[in-house]
This record gives C-alpha cells, sequence and structure tokens, in this order.
C-alpha cells in the first residue's frame, strides 16, 4: 500500500506554483503544477508508481505508457516498480511526430496489436494530450483501457474521456490540494 500522504506533501512542496501560468490547453491558471518535479524525484516517482500500480489490480493491462516527455519517467517508474513486486508489465511512448529514420513510428516499445494498454500522464486538465496517445496508440493496434494520472485539475479531462469511452483514475484532484481557480 503506497504511502498517500507522503506523496501528497511532495506535491505539494517541489510541484505545487502559484503566479500567472498558461496551460498547454491555452488556458491561464493560477496555479500550475509542475509535476516533472516530483516525476523525477526518487522517492515520489516511487510513490507515484506504487499509487497507480494499487489502482491498477482491478484490471491489470499488459502495458502502459503515454505521450513524451510527460509521460517517460512515469511509464518507467511503474514498469520498474512492477517487475519488483513481480508483476510482467512493459512500457511504452507515444512521440509528438514520428521519427524520419528507423522504423517511423509513433509508438515505440515492446507492444503487440491487441495488447490492453493504460495511457499515464502527469496532470489532466482538458485532456488533449491524452486523448493524442490514445489516438495513435489505437492506430498502433493497442487496445486502450483507461487513463490514469497523478493529478486531475478538474478542468473537463474527465468528461472529454468519458464522452469516449474511457475511464479516468487519478491519484489526486487539485481539490486535494485545495486549489482549483482558473482565470
Amino acid at each position: 500500500m503506497y504511502d498517500r500522504q507522503a506523496l501528497q506533501a511532495r506535491i505539494r512542496e517541489k510541484a505545487l506554483k502559484f503566479g500567472t501560468f498558461t496551460l498547454a490547453s491555452g488556458r491561464t491558471a493560477s496555479y500550475y503544477l509542475d509535476c516533472r518535479q516530483v516525476t523525477l524525484d526518487g522517492r515520489a516517482a516511487n510513490l507515484i508508481a506504487e499509487g497507480l500500480i494499487e489502482a491498477m489490480q482491478a484490471d491489470w493491462p499488459d502495458a502502459v505508457g503515454g505521450m513524451a516527455i510527460g509521460a517517460d519517467p512515469i511509464t518507467a517508474a511503474v514498469i520498474t516498480r512492477a517487475s519488483q513486486i513481480g508483476h510482467d508489465l512493459r512500457g511504452f511512448i507515444v512521440r509528438k511526430e514520428s521519427k524520419q529514420h528507423g522504423r517511423q513510428q509513433m509508438v515505440e516499445g515492446p507492444v503487440q496489436q491487441g495488447d490492453r494498454v493504460i495511457i499515464l500522464e502527469d496532470v489532466v486538465t482538458t485532456g488533449g494530450s491524452a486523448l493524442l496517445a490514445i489516438e495513435h496508440a489505437e492506430s498502433h493496434g493497442l487496445k486502450v483501457i483507461g487513463v490514469m494520472a497523478v493529478v486531475d485539475r478538474l478542468e473537463g479531462g474527465r468528461e472529454a474521456f468519458a464522452a469516449r469511452g474511457y475511464p479516468l483514475q487519478t491519484l489526486f484532484t487539485v481539490s486535494d490540494f485545495g486549489v482549483q481557480d482558473v482565470k
């Protein structure tokens, strides 16, 4: 069982910033969750992995992955921790654009057509990045069974996934940190 309170404290201390920020969605917000400050922190990455693995127990996927670069450290932490506790789990990366050499694929990693996968995200706002990752994963022949994220900003992402039939599970919502205003 993962230590939710320790992860929450780490996110609050390292990732939660206040000011005026433009989000990937184009919206302006009075706070920003710089989750790379925790996904690239060894202790926090392990806590994230443990929390996501715990949430996956009900429907274990074949693989996990998401859009480069935000999902990369989360994917690495989850597949590493899963291996350490005896679970076979593969990872994959969804590129923002295909490489111009090699196999020129949008999806990289040891996945095969028909694999059941979960898309990982650090922060969900409108869901646009994860929806693009889903599109590429499905074009690669993967069966997306859901989306998991560290934090949901509660700005429409969950609804966007639900409208397309993808459940969203998160470790936290912005409400857990006492913030939610978007300008």
